[in-house]
Parts: C-alpha cells; sequence; structure tokens
C-alpha cells in the first residue's frame, strides 16, 4: 500500500529565550508512514506532539531536521495543498460573512472551478444541515455550527488527505454521526483521513490505524485491532486500557 504521508527522522525545535538558546524539543526523530486509503490516528497526553506533526504536513511550520513527504512530493511543493481538506479544533472564521459567502471564499483559494463551486457549495451545506442558515452571519452560529461549518469547508476541495484536529469539539450526537459517515464516505472513495482526537470512542469507531506520540516521540503504531485486544488471551480490550500505560511513560 503506498503511502500518503512519510515523516522521515523529523525533529522539530522551537526557539525560545534571549537569542534562542533555549526552547522547546516538540517533536524528536519521528518516524512514521501513513498508508494511503486509511483511517489514521494521531493520538496522545496534551503537549504531546501531535499539533506539531500536523502544522509539519501542512506547511505551517518547517522541521528542523528530517524531511517529510505529502502526496509524493515534498511539503515545500505547495502545489499538493490543493488536495488537501483541515478541520481545525477551534475555527476562527470571518464572523462577519454569512456561511455561503466564506465556502465561496475557500473554494477559490482551494482552486475550486467556478463552474463547480457554487453547487457543490450547495450540496456541502445540505450535507452538514446549514441550507436553512447559509445567508446568516456566522456571528449567530452556535460553536457546533460553526464546526459543521468547517467540516463543510474541509471538503470543498473534495481531498485526496482530510485531517481532522479534535473534529468532535462541540457537535451534538447528531454532529458525531454525521462526521463518522464523512470519514466513511472519504475513505470508501479512496481518500486518506488523519484523525487527532482525544474521543477514544470515535477512534475505536473509524480508525485503521493508530499512531502514539509521547513526548515529541512515536511510541507505538499498530493496527487499531491490535491495539484492542490482549495480546496474552487475544480478549477484547478498551483502547483507554492500552493506551494509559504509554501516556504515563510522559510523566513518570
Amino acid at each position: 500500500m503506498s503511502a500518503v504521508a512519510v515523516f522521515d527522522n523529523v525533529s522539530k525545535f522551537y526557539a525560545t529565550g534571549l537569542f534562542g538558546r533555549t526552547g522547546i524539543q516538540a517533536v524528536k526523530g519521528v518516524h512514521l508512514t501513513i498508508p494511503r486509503g486509511t483511517v489514521f490516528g494521531l493520538l496522545g497526553p496534551n503537549r504531546a506532539g501531535k499539533t506539531t506533526l500536523v502544522k509539519l504536513l501542512l506547511s505551517l511550520c518547517r522541521p528542523t531536521e528530517g524531511t517529510i513527504t505529502r502526496l509524493d512530493k515534498s511539503v515545500r511543493d505547495q502545489a499538493t495543498l490543493a488536495r488537501v481538506g483541515y478541520m481545525h479544533e477551534n475555527q476562527h472564521f470571518p464572523r462577519y460573512l454569512t456561511a455561503s459567502e466564506l465556502l465561496g471564499y475557500y473554494g477559490g483559494l482551494a482552486l475550486v472551478p467556478t463552474e463547480t463551486l457554487r453547487p457543490r457549495i450547495d450540496a456541502l451545506l445540505k450535507r452538514v444541515g446549514l441550507t436553512d442558515r447559509m445567508n446568516e452571519p456566522i456571528s449567530q452560529f452556535s460553536k457546533g455550527m460553526v464546526q459543521r461549518l468547517g467540516l463543510a469547508q474541509a471538503l470543498l476541495n473534495e481531498p485526496d488527505l482530510l485531517i481532522l484536529d479534535e473534529p468532535t469539539e462541540g457537535l451534538d450526537l447528531l454532529g458525531r454521526k454525521l462526521l463518522r459517515e464523512v470519514i466513511a464516505q472519504q475513505k470508501a472513495r479512496g481518500g486518506t483521513v488523519i484523525l487527532v482526537s482525544h474521543v477514544l470512542t470515535e477512534v475505536e469507531q473509524t480508525c485503521d490505524r493508530v499512531a502514539v506520540i509521547v513526548g515529541g516521540k512515536v511510541v507505538k503504531v499498530a493496527d487499531l485491532k491490535d491495539l484492542t485486544r490482549d495480546p496474552k488471551t487475544g480478549q477484547p480490550v478498551s483502547l483507554e486500557k492500552t493506551l494509559q500505560p504509554l501516556y504515563e511513560g510522559a510523566h513518570s
């Protein structure tokens, strides 16, 4: 199976202090391959380095060491970003825009052809349940509605790679069901999903494979089915039980 993203000995150091002599080692020597056509989970405690890995993959920052490929090209190739969709846990959209105007703006940035943009916006707003609010300013939206709009924005370019960073934040039960359906559809069409989440039930229901990051290092990469099965007895176990000793290593 080919890879949609590869991290090869990647480290990221954020310099702080006087003359940058001190700082934070956010990521340390990461080797990670994300297979194409899978739902891949990035798990770890707070400040483990998950967000930094996502930023590196999105070219929002550059690695201090190592190389990264995205969709078979170096992350320095900005053109591949047109094939990536990204949903942040805290959306900061211009609140004076309407939902329809916002998607039109982002559709242009994502290079969606003009002739297909309008029908795609209408279809996505219907998909996320915002058709009746499409002409209202975002300032009148609830947190859950903004999250739904963020999901529509991430899907505008029909991405080959969809990155979801804590996407269930603010979503109700129906919103979470919608999210799972979108993830399943993305996989069915041959796309890849990277899911960053602390909600382990969502990970258990959607992910094929998982990487556990602790202290800036990848400490475990395995198929989800192997992480939810006792290696000695073969009996099912919760993902929480498997992750607990790995997470505790961050504080020992």
